[in-house]
């Protein structure tokens, strides 16, 4: 039987980094305005979810996958902040308050994908 939490967390990053290719607007509109291309770092971050998410099935890779995950979700953290602190532009994506609280959870998803890698 496989591991519920495993395919739980693969089905969000495999949805997630289908998103950055399908509608990559949301995502493209969340990197913060001083990084560079912005395409390209959707992208990027869209191919490693779905890597991440796949590399989990793979014995071999499992525990590379996790540590790229958590790594991906240190580097994603600042377009959460900017998304938090620009909160009024993205009221038609959520309330200010859940963009805040969205802001701890990610602790919750690095401890998430660090129980992952064995």
């Amino acid at each position: 039987m496989p591991n519920i939490s495993r395919l739980a967390a693969s089905a969000l990053f495999l949805t997630s980094g289908s998103l950055h290719f399908i509608k990559p607007g949301i995502f493209l509109e969340i990197v913060p305005p001083a990084l560079p291309n912005p395409q390209a770092l959707v992208a990027i971050s869209g191919a490693a979810e779905i890597a991440g998410a796949l590399g989990w099935w793979i014995p071999v890779t499992r525990k590379t996958a996790s540590y790229g995950l958590i790594a991906l979700l240190i580097g994603v953290f600042p377009a959460n902040v900017y998304m938090a602190l620009a909160h009024e532009r993205f009221a038609s994506v959520a309330p200010a308050w859940l963009l805040f609280a969205r802001l701890p959870l990610q602790l919750a998803l690095i401890a998430w994908m660090w129980s992952l890698r064995d």
